[in-house]
């Protein structure tokens, strides 16, 4: 069964997500979603495992979040999911995929609720 996680680097939280997985013997696929973005289709997948609404996945203290929002006004389910597949930077971070379902890394022990 593979295991993989939506990565940032730069992300505290996604790096202490990343070494409790591997602390706990899991190597997953890294995913650089900042360099190789989720498709809508992707996106709209991953909320499903997740069970959110695309508006709970997005990162609403990002400035371009606060352009977008100032441009066009809060964004419904719809949009959420066209701006973050267009700017990545507004995926929540770090999202763990493992065996059709998936959790958000914040905190980071969430994810342990999906391994075996």
């Amino acid at each position: 069964m593979s295991t993989q996680i939506y990565h940032n680097p730069r992300c505290s939280k996604s790096r202490a997500t990343l070494d409790l997985l591997q602390e706990k013997g899991v190597q997953p696929e890294v995913r650089l979603y900042l360099d190789h973005p989720p498709s809508r289709a992707e996106l709209e997948q991953v909320l499903a495992q997740l069970g959110l609404a695309a508006t709970q996945l997005l990162r609403t203290g990002e400035d371009i979040y606060k352009e977008l929002a100032a441009a066009y006004g809060e964004p419904d389910n719809a949009t959420a999911l066209d701006w973050m597949a267009a700017h990545p930077k507004l995926i929540e971070r770090p999202i763990v995929i493992h065996n059709g379902r998936a959790r958000l890394g914040r905190p980071p022990q969430q994810v342990l609720d999906i391994l075996p």
